[in-house]
């Protein structure tokens, strides 16, 4: 069975850019690390894109892994091969959790983020983020005021039902 990041938390960023990783991703870090065993530190990467990503999106070893090889079949030399490689291979940095659970944030990460004390973190399944919580807040109200065909007094799960949901 597949582990996936859920849930959200906030957690102090100290002045060395640490920060502790909620202990449910660390579990999903360890196991979707294939190099992973007890006394280890699980290895991921982090992708920070360019200035359009208010975030950093993480990934478990496996899940880089899987995303390397559908950009690999894309054509050579196309745009939207390169534009992907730029993102998931150049425009990320490749870390490790250390020996208490935290992740030191570069300034470059951090700086990116506007980060000043406190980050968020939001699980998406087989990725979590790292967030600014004031940026957080913004931009999802922003993205569901902007959808359309997404009513926000609804209950979310109707739209699992039918195609409609997909």
């Amino acid at each position: 069975m597949v582990r996936r990041f859920r849930g959200e938390s906030h957690h102090k960023v100290d002045a060395k850019g640490r920060v502790s990783i909620p202990a449910s991703f660390r579990r999903v870090l360890e196991a979707g690390d294939p190099n992973w065993c007890e006394g280890l530190n699980p290895e991921l990467v982090i992708v920070y894109g360019d200035e359009k990503r208010p975030q950093l999106e993480c990934f478990t070893m496996e899940a880089i892994d899987d995303v390397e090889s559908r950009i690999e079949k894309m054509p050579r030399g196309s745009k939207r091969r390169k534009a992907l490689q730029r993102l998931y291979n150049t425009q990320s940095a490749h870390t490790s959790v250390d020996e208490t659970g935290r992740l030191v944030l570069s300034a470059k990460l951090r700086d990116k983020l506007d980060l000043d004390g406190m980050a968020f973190f939001a699980g998406n399944g087989d990725t979590f983020e790292i967030w600014k919580p004031e940026t957080y807040d913004a931009e999802m109200n922003a993205d569901l005021e902007a959808d359309d065909d997404f009513d926000p007094d609804a209950d979310p799960s109707i739209y699992l039902d039918g195609e409609e949901g997909l």
